[in-house]
């Protein structure tokens, strides 16, 4: 008998879920039926709980409308979500994030998590002056002369053209043997 109810339950889970936790802002696009039509309404806010398992999971969405909470508690695998989309990650370090209730505005949010995109080619060649590494030279930069060390890191070349007015005077005091002053 238990495993016909297993059974059951197995084939009710949906696996076009994605993965979100506690902390995590998602959109809820969720079928609501008034009298004869059908219409999808989308439920954003951040996931506050998840609990239960298989076929019984919930999960509670948080979000302020017009200056008051508004909490939606919702079956993971329920037909009448066409999807969930996960908007940002957040960093939090509990499982049920009661303590928002009690929370309005700006103190109301929760920190992200930093997302980094692709590496541009300063910063790869900053990642293997760091590791010891040896980077592959572009197409770009093959064609060019290496330049001797003392001369400023590439970033600080492309910042400004003004800045690479102000380090000739820089050049002139070095020849002197004096020192420039730092601005």
């Amino acid at each position: 008998m238990h495993r016909i109810i297993q059974d059951l339950e197995q084939r009710q889970l949906r696996s076009d879920r994605p993965r979100f936790k506690p902390g995590d802002t998602v959109r809820v696009h969720f079928q609501v039926i008034e009298g004869q039509r059908r219409r999808v309404q989308v439920f954003e806010g951040i996931v506050i709980k998840r609990q239960g398992a298989g076929a019984r999971e919930t999960f509670t969405v948080r979000k302020q409308s017009f200056g008051v909470g508004v909490e939606r508690t919702f079956p993971l695998h329920s037909p009448k979500i066409e999807k969930i989309e996960v908007a940002a990650i957040g960093d939090v370090s509990r499982a049920k994030l009661y303590y928002l209730r009690g929370k309005v505005g700006k103190k109301a949010r929760v920190r992200e998590v930093q997302r980094r995109g692709p590496l541009s080619s300063a910063d790869a060649v900053a990642a293997c002056v760091e590791d010891g590494t040896q980077a592959e030279p572009d197409a770009e930069t093959a064609a060019e002369p290496e330049q001797p060390e003392q001369q400023p890191e590439p970033e600080a070349v492309a910042a400004d053209e003004p800045a690479a007015e102000e380090s000739e005077p820089e050049a002139e005091t070095e020849e002197a043997g004096a020192e420039a002053p730092r601005v």
